[in-house]
């Protein structure tokens, strides 16, 4: 692919990625909004991330059979409508259940976009800075958790939680309409035939190459993703039990998304010097010890500590990611980053309602302070890994 179209895909997938990540991060804020006018329980809050977290997991898989069919560019536009049209209805809620119900259709919507957009920009980079790339991606991602939740907390404040949704409802329904021309423009030439011959090479139809290292990356995606939604899910509710007022929050969470973005934008980047294992070790081992540090601190401190948490929070996920590309052959990758994805998203999913029943018995401290010991679990898993990346690494290099 030409360097302009490589470039004007890596710029369409990056605007994709900061809707649909703003979309699922604005939650955040809204969960002690919700809890408080529905007299939900931690629970009830960590169902309500399951519902959206795990509806775009579940169609991570679909989606990417569906773009092989259809093509990247409809599948990504019908998704995003669809996200649109679920904050739509969000905003119409009266209770637990309908928050729920639209939570699942906007995620559903959502779950088009991470792998097929990680596939597009793959394919732009083949032969080019490909793990910068999906860092410049992600970092995009993130500059929408940092915009749209800060948005969100504004305009709850100003105008109420409900005009925030039908807002930012608004907005995606416009982006999905333009999202589906600006790559039907550059999708036909980008795509890459799926011949017969080429669907024979790719081994099972999957095109796993290292089924060993595929299984042990996606099992620290696991972790980390699991990890990360936890701790966002009930952050808020930490810092209120340090005394922190509600119009903070917006504060609190730009702030560690603020860092999360420059994380993943520096790590994506780091890794190709440093190599991906000893990124990964360094960015998980920060994020464990980083969280029980914040546990023990009043709010001023706190809100100093995490943009620096935010960058080990998020850093190890632009390695994540180009790595995948490197396990698998070209012609399977909107597939497997489909069920990478789903691995990542859907133990984002399970855990928070698992953390929550913790939090209601224990306290949202303590379920803090395990979650850091999970997180810790992933350096012997980074470990076993080296053997399965690092030769794949060397080659391309």
């Amino acid at each position: 692919m030409s360097r302009g179209r490589a470039r004007a895909t890596l710029v369409a997938s990056c605007i994709i990625h900061f809707l649909h990540d703003g979309c699922s991060d604005l939650l955040y804020p809204l969960f002690p909004v919700w809890a408080r006018e529905f007299s939900l329980s931690f629970a009830q809050v960590g169902l309500l991330r399951t519902g959206y977290s795990g509806a775009l997991a579940l169609f991570q898989v679909p989606a990417g059979f569906l773009a092989e069919r259809w093509g990247e560019a409809r599948v990504l536009a019908a998704g995003t409508l669809l996200t649109a049209v679920g904050f739509l209805c969000l905003g119409t809620a009266g209770g637990f259940v309908a928050l729920l119900a639209f939570l699942v259709l906007g995620g559903l919507g959502s779950g088009t976009q991470h792998p097929l957009s990680s596939s597009l920009v793959s394919r732009a980079y083949e032969d080019g800075p490909r793990r910068a790339a999906l860092g410049t991606f992600n970092f995009s991602g993130d500059l929408g958790k940092v915009t749209w939740p800060a948005c969100v907390a504004l305009v709850t404040a100003w105008a109420g939680w409900r005009w925030a949704v039908h807002g930012m409802g608004l907005v995606v329904l416009t982006a999905g309409v333009a999202i589906f021309f600006v790559l039907a423009s550059l999708a036909p030439r980008a795509a890459i035939p799926q011949a017969a011959p080429t669907a024979r090479t790719a081994g099972s139809g999957w095109g796993i190459r290292n089924a060993r290292g595929f299984s042990l990356l996606s099992m620290i995606h696991g972790i980390d993703n699991g990890s990360r939604t936890v701790f966002l899910t009930y952050l808020p509710f930490l810092l209120l039990g340090k005394g922190a007022k509600m119009d903070l929050m917006g504060l609190a969470l730009g702030l560690t998304f603020a860092g999360g973005a420059t994380g993943k934008f520096v790590c994506g980047v780091l890794a190709e010097r440093l190599g991906i294992i000893r990124t990964v070790i360094v960015t998980e081992a920060a994020t464990g010890l980083g969280i029980l540090v914040l546990l023990s601190l009043p709010v001023t401190p706190a809100l100093f500590l995490l943009p620096v948490l935010g960058i080990a929070l998020n850093g190890t996920s632009s390695v994540l990611y180009g790595t995948v590309a490197e396990l698998v052959v070209p012609e399977r990758r909107s597939r497997v980053y489909g069920v990478f994805y789903t691995i990542g998203i859907g133990a984002g999913a399970l855990a928070p309602p698992l953390f929550g029943l913790l939090s209601d018995v224990a306290g949202v401290p303590v379920t803090l302070a395990v979650l850091a010991v999970v997180v810790l679990g992933t350096l012997p898993l980074a470990h076993f890994l080296r053997p399965a990346v690092e030769p794949l690494v060397t080659m391309r290099a």
